[in-house]
């Protein structure tokens, strides 16, 4: 019998020659082991010859010690851990793999880059953790049955860079993000233009679902104004009234975990997006703005799903007036005789209105849009203002002549900004006289 000087074997061949070995020496038969193998029987007799000649090195494979000839070349594995720890250090496995294809012409599968990475000691960017237990939702059956809007403020542009916010507004039912828009902070009109922006791409949703911020809802903040009161409205905000004149629903969630499609996106974009940010040395809001736009088509293409409905819930936008024209911040106001309306400390002047009719007395509502733009709405038109012209009485025209003496003409009116000198009374004036004087 032929052996080798050292051979290990795993549990599993152990158990194998131990049972081959009763059978050597007749305590076992051939049908016991074909049972306890689960083996047929000329597999057990050719068991049984090799250990009779080899011994328990008959039981190892006989590829074990060697390379596989698919093994990736050393040259290439090192590359790989190169760039792993050097260009691409903190992105993750499965998007590395694909930056790589992109970037760098490397077709590697992202199973063999993970292995390669650990065989090199390369620590995983992410560990997962055992997430506790919750019920799952499932998810909407189409599209545009339910958007998640959410904000995450985070340092997007490095640890030594300001905070930025990324909005973002993901659709339930396929996980397409439809807008995304990064503001200095969390704020109404990033919000506005989120929903701006998936109306204009994609359609009206259903329903939005989103956190209790205050930019949503008004809890306890004020009470309803008299108009709120008789239509029995409760206080709206400037996005829930911009969702209430879209036909889109709101729900609010009590707890992250409630939202946790949008949830999840963050964890996504600040593990992909924030690398790419650093790839393409973006340093400022519109920089990042740029990349985010680039970024999203592939993020869509490569997370989308199915929706279990193939029929889309996306609404047509139902209005006359345009989807700037509500998605922006609105406030009511009285027209003047003058056919101006205050704002911000200033007038502002309507245009002509047709049939040369008066605007003096209408109410209005002034909407100031996305762009800056301001305009005023009166039964479902807007019209553009401007800034009206200086009052027309500090415009007049001011007389050179004097008049009689003791009375100031048009050149001693006060002027605004200006200080006037106070007017002093002639000599002979009756208030002069001395009460004491004797009567004439």
């Amino acid at each position: 019998m032929e052996t080798r000087e050292a051979v290990t074997l795993d549990a599993r061949a152990q158990h194998r020659l131990f049972v081959l070995t009763q059978v050597l020496e007749g305590r076992l038969s051939v049908a016991d082991v074909m049972s306890l193998l689960e083996r047929s029987e000329r597999q057990v007799k050719r068991l049984l010859a090799a250990v009779r000649h080899e011994g328990a090195a008959a039981l190892v494979h006989g590829n074990r010690g060697r390379a596989p000839v698919h093994r990736t070349p050393e040259g290439l594995r090192a590359r790989l851990v190169e760039l792993a720890t050097t260009t691409y250090a903190g992105v993750n496995r499965a998007h590395l793999a694909e930056l790589l294809a992109e970037r760098e012409g490397i077709q590697v599968p992202e199973r063999t880059l993970r292995r390669v990475l650990a065989e090199a000691g390369v620590s995983p960017v992410r560990r997962r953790r055992r997430p506790p237990h919750r019920s799952r939702r499932e998810r909407a059956a189409q599209a545009g049955r339910l958007l998640q809007v959410d904000g995450s403020r985070h340092r997007w542009l490095g640890p030594d860079r300001p905070f930025l916010t990324l909005l973002g507004a993901i659709d339930d039912a396929t996980g397409i993000v439809t807008a995304a828009v990064f503001r200095a902070q969390e704020d109404a009109a990033g919000y506005l233009e989120l929903f701006a922006r998936t109306v204009a791409g994609y359609g009206v949703p259903l329903e939005v679902y989103s956190d209790r911020h205050g930019i949503f809802v008004v809890e306890g903040r004020r009470a309803p104004t008299l108009e709120e009161q008789l239509r029995g409205e409760e206080p709206r905000t400037q996005v829930g009234c911009a969702l209430h004149e879209a036909g889109i629903g709101w729900i609010g969630a009590h707890s992250p975990q409630a939202k946790g499609r949008v949830e999840r996106l963050w964890g996504t974009l600040q593990d992909r997006l924030l690398a790419e940010l650093r790839l393409a040395g973006a340093t400022t809001l519109e920089e990042a703005n740029i990349v985010l736009g680039a970024h999203l088509s592939r993020h869509n293409a490569r997370f989308a799903v199915e929706p279990a409905d193939p029929e889309p819930a996306w609404r047509p936008w139902p209005h006359e007036r345009a989807p700037e024209s509500v998605f922006c911040f609105q406030y009511p106001r009285r027209v003047a005789n003058d056919a101006t309306i205050a704002w911000s400390g200033t007038s502002l002047a309507l245009p002509a209105r047709p049939g040369r009719r008066s605007w003096a007395g209408c109410a209005v509502v002034l909407e100031e849009r996305l762009d800056g733009s301001l305009w005023a709405r009166h039964d479902g038109i807007s019209y553009p203002v401007s800034p009206a012209p200086p009052n027309p009485a500090l415009l007049r025209a001011r007389s050179a002549s004097r008049r009689s003496a003791g009375k100031p003409d048009h050149d001693s009116l006060p002027v605004p900004g200006r200080p006037s000198a106070a007017w002093r009374p002639p000599s002979d004036h009756p208030w002069r006289r001395s009460l004491r004087s004797p009567q004439r």
